[in-house]
């Protein structure tokens, strides 16, 4: 094997995929990047069982071959290196690494004994761009619940029914959805998986600053994401998604549209005198006065209370939030004025954007 290619795209490709692998006791070998020159180019890979990273590489390839060596140390020493053509050459199970005046030999593990990523057998096929699929899985990421016991709320949920995309997530306590649309080319109106929260993860971090389509294909076992060169397969999560439609309130008794930033800062002034680890704040809503009292006590600090203006329809009405779960549902709201909906002090509330968006953040009040 020998494959020379610029510093910058090695550099970029190694920080793709390197991520991905990690020590382990049993198998080491996940701890290595996997180089395959071939026509075409480098082909980069790492794989942690469940999840696997494919980059190809722009080079010039002398010699076609593949060997596999420790991919944070050489993703860390190819950082380093100054932006120049490099060399790499596999002689006598080293692989050579020349670039200007450096010199260095990494050791390694044959290429032979790399576990292979399973290809998938495309059954779904979906495009979307890339920023807004980032976005979408940004608006909601943060509500997947880490529960091992609950394998099927671990995961973002997947729906796709015709051109329309909609990404769930949920822990219990709150649910994030997002809704947008995407082209469909596998003819069929609907389905839905599950993909891992660490899969998704890895996909934001992949799509950065990334432009262009990403192809979506996936089977009932499987789903693959690919951009410009970029493959990220994973296998999905196996179970029933919780019915979530049905927690979704279809009425309220009362509506507020209040200034998404100015209520932000509100509820951050108030949560300085939340009760420890309790999180709660009470939102009082008067329509006569065309405000939101918010307030919180903390018998060792003190108490607060503001008075935010908004628009209010309904009667009057109050409950009490964990104040963290509301500032996520905010963050995560893109227009400048938000609407909050409500029932009762025992039901969840709802937040959406007043223009500028499909998004639905629901989230369950403390009870008292």
């Amino acid at each position: 094997m020998k494959v020379i290619c610029t510093q910058e795209n090695l550099s970029k490709g190694l920080q793709l995929v390197s991520h991905v692998a990690s020590k382990n006791v049993s198998l080491p070998i996940l701890s290595n990047v996997l180089l395959r020159a071939e026509r075409g180019g480098l082909t980069l890979q790492t794989t942690n069982l469940e999840l696997g990273v494919t980059c190809v590489v722009r080079g010039k390839v002398e010699q076609e071959g593949s060997f596999t060596v420790q991919g944070k140390t050489l993703n860390d020493y190819i950082n380093l290196l100054p932006n120049e053509n490099v060399t790499l050459e596999l002689a006598e199970q080293n692989l050579k690494i020349g670039c200007r005046d450096s010199k260095t030999v990494m050791k390694g593990v044959d290429a032979t004994e790399f576990p292979l990523i399973p290809e998938v057998e495309a059954k779904y096929t979906h495009g979307i761009d890339a920023q807004i699929l980032k976005e979408a899985l940004d608006s909601v990421a943060f509500a997947v619940a880490f529960d091992e016991t609950r394998p099927e709320i671990s995961g973002i949920y997947f729906d796709f029914s015709k051109n329309t995309l909609t990404v769930v997530a949920t822990d219990s306590y709150r649910l994030a959805e997002k809704k947008v649309e995407v082209k469909n080319t596998s003819g069929i109106d609907a389905y839905h998986i599950i993909v891992p929260i660490k899969t998704v993860q890895e996909l934001i971090r992949v799509l950065g600053e990334e432009s262009g389509p990403v192809e979506i294909q996936s089977n009932e076992n499987q789903v693959r994401f690919s951009l410009n060169g970029v493959n990220l397969t994973s296998r999905v999560i196996e179970g029933q998604y919780p019915d979530y439609e049905q927690i979704i309130p279809r009425e309220h008794q009362t509506q507020a549209t209040v200034g998404t930033r100015e209520f932000t800062n509100t509820i951050r002034r108030a949560s300085l005198f939340c009760k420890p680890g309790g999180n709660d704040i009470v939102l009082a809503f008067s329509p006569a006065k065309s405000e939101i009292l918010v307030s919180a006590t903390n018998l060792q600090v003190g108490e607060s209370e503001a008075r935010q203006e908004a628009s209010i329809k309904g009667g009057e009405n109050s409950i009490i939030f964990n104040y963290r779960f509301l500032l996520d549902g905010l963050q995560n709201i893109k227009s400048s004025e938000v609407i909050l909906e409500l029932n009762t002090n025992a039901t969840p509330g709802l937040l959406k954007p007043k223009s500028g968006g499909d998004y639905t953040y629901i989230i369950m009040p403390i009870k008292q």
